[in-house]
């Protein structure tokens, strides 16, 4: 700006007038400068307080099995004394079946003699869903499943196995073809001979569960899975109990019905 007003001026009045010019401008600009670099920033805004959350929508209860709840008392499958009811599944090479009145001392059990395979078939009417079976079970000898339960899911017939494949294989057979020792439901436990453990059952639609001493060893939703059982326990249906290979007994069976 000072070079602009020496070109332009001649007169040394003039000269001395624009020098004062560019210096005021000089001046003015510098002025705004610092005023600009001073400015203060702007005043911190209140801070926002966040709003809480809304709570989170209860889980959906989609797929949750239905309230199981019984429709009548617990009804005894065994009378301790007989056979009434049951008969032999008739397997080959099976071992003797006998009711022993006081087991060990510890009350009446039904004992299924070790064979390569031996049952007892319910003869009376029982239910294909909604209800609950509980027993007690004892590997007494042998290695290998002393409770094979056979009972109807629905239309279909399963096995609940206890103790298979050499004494430790627990599981449903058959969950789409494939049995106890190889689909979502095996499982590995340690039994100990001459002792009891309480089977307990639940088929109640969709739902397949199961549990031993107070701990649940099954849980599955059936819909749509195939349920079967190996060829073997044919003559167990539509409910029965088998060995393989074990001296195992029973006693306490009851049945109690579930309401819809």
């Amino acid at each position: 700006m000072i070079l602009n007003a020496i070109r332009f001026v001649t007169s040394p009045g003039s000269l001395a007038l624009a020098m004062l010019l560019g210096l005021t401008g000089c001046s003015t600009s510098r002025t705004h400068s610092q005023q600009d670099v001073q400015k203060p920033a702007s005043a911190p805004t209140t801070p926002t307080v966040a709003t809480p959350a809304s709570p989170a929508p209860p889980p959906s209860k989609q797929g949750t099995p239905p309230t199981v709840k019984p429709s009548g008392p617990r009804i005894s499958l065994f009378d301790g004394t007989s056979l009434k009811n049951w008969k032999s599944s008739g397997y080959a090479g099976e071992g003797e079946i006998v009711v022993e009145k006081d087991l060990n001392g510890q009350g009446p059990a039904l004992v299924l003699g070790e064979g390569v395979m031996t049952g007892i078939t319910f003869t009376n009417s029982f239910p294909k869903d909604r209800y609950e079976l509980s027993l007690e079970a004892m590997r007494v000898q042998g290695g290998d499943f002393f409770c094979g339960l056979t009972f109807p899911v629905g239309e279909d017939p399963c096995s609940l196995i206890v103790g298979g494949w050499g004494g430790g294989v627990v599981g449903l057979s058959s969950v789409d073809g494939e049995d106890a020792a190889h689909n979502e439901t095996t499982r590995y436990m340690k039994f100990d001979a001459g002792r009891w453990y309480r089977v307990r059952l639940r088929v109640a639609n969709p739902i397949i569960e199961a549990w031993i001493d107070d701990e649940q060893v099954v849980k599955l939703d059936r819909t749509d899975r195939l349920i079967s059982i190996r060829i073997e326990m044919e003559s167990s249906k539509p409910l029965g109990l088998a060995t393989w290979a074990t001296r195992g007994a029973v006693r306490n069976i009851q049945l109690v019905h579930l309401k819809p």
